[in-house]
């Protein structure tokens, strides 16, 4: 009996430690090794309040990982010009850059999205492995939407007027409006999407490529019901013909011509495109399927 009883119970000592030892490696893995730090940069009328719930996943999935969602140009403050959103948000991530020897992954929603390819193609020094564009309007924007009802009626019918004119390009969401049927006056007056994308001539455009390629990755998610990002491929830098028809990234010139590092990055094997249906604009970062599905394995 004795012997039973020894025997049993060290079999459920040896149970318990079977099952102890790997959450305590983990955990040890963890607390050694570490997570890189995550930067959240929001979209037009978000604010850092709106990304609790994406946070909340980040640490429960890697423990202890320091996630900051940047603070600036908050709600309305986000329609103000596309260049001084990059130097703000800039000058708010550098230093968390610095403090991360080993370097720091960057989720980047919607109008936030087109913020962080500014900061990576201007900053010659950044350390962000993973870039996760988060349903961002990469190739740009077209069509009416509920973000347009900042405008007037006039505007909204006349919108690519207004949009290339001095006072548009005053507005962020014109630096990425992309007309497919008055494609001379985008490839004109775009002072933001058009230099991104060298589809205008940029005298930075060697370095700028040399700059965004020195992230490890590109994670590319968007979905069918979006219902914002206009057409939903823009997210995956699909837009628009002259016919409306959308044109994949693979078949885009500034694919094949790799003007930025598109092309580069899938011949690495680091482009990846997470596709999700079901999923509306504004539930892409509360969307606990989404993250487990389509970056949570990029965070580390």
């Amino acid at each position: 009996m004795g012997g039973s009883h020894f025997a049993r119970t060290r079999r459920r000592s040896s149970g318990a430690a079977a099952l102890l030892c790997p959450l305590l490696g983990a955990c040890l893995w963890a607390a050694v090794v570490g997570y890189k730090p995550v930067i959240v940069v929001h979209g037009l009328f978000d604010s850092s309040e709106d990304f609790k719930n994406l946070k909340r996943f980040i640490n429960e999935s890697h423990p202890g990982t320091n996630v900051t969602v940047i603070d600036l140009f908050d709600r309305s403050s986000s329609l103000q010009p596309m260049w001084k959103q990059v130097e703000g948000f800039k000058a708010a991530i550098y230093p968390i850059m610095q403090n991360a020897a080993d370097g720091v992954n960057l989720i980047c929603y919607s109008q936030g999205g087109l913020v962080c390819r500014g900061i990576l193609s201007t900053l010659s020094d950044h350390n962000v492995h993973s870039f996760i564009s988060l349903s961002a309007p990469q190739a740009g924007q077209y069509g009416d939407t509920d973000y347009f009802k900042v405008f007037p009626h006039f505007v909204k019918s006349n919108l690519y007027h207004f949009c290339y004119t001095g006072v548009g390009q005053l507005i962020s969401i014109c630096n990425y409006w992309n007309d497919p049927h008055h494609r001379d006056l985008y490839l004109n007056n775009s002072e933001y999407l058009a230099l991104l994308n060298s589809e205008r001539p940029n005298p930075n455009s060697t370095e700028w490529k040399m700059n965004f390629l020195k992230i490890q990755r590109l994670v590319l998610i968007g979905g069918p019901d979006d219902g914002v990002i206009t057409p939903w491929q823009s997210s995956q830098f699909g837009f628009y013909d002259d016919n409306e028809t959308v044109v994949e990234m693979q078949h885009q010139d500034l694919y094949l011509k790799d003007v930025f590092g598109l092309k580069t990055l899938a011949a690495r094997g680091d482009l990846i495109l997470c596709s999700f249906p079901g999923v509306e604009h504004v539930q892409w970062h509360s969307n606990e399927t989404v993250f487990h599905t389509c970056m949570e394995k990029w965070l580390v």
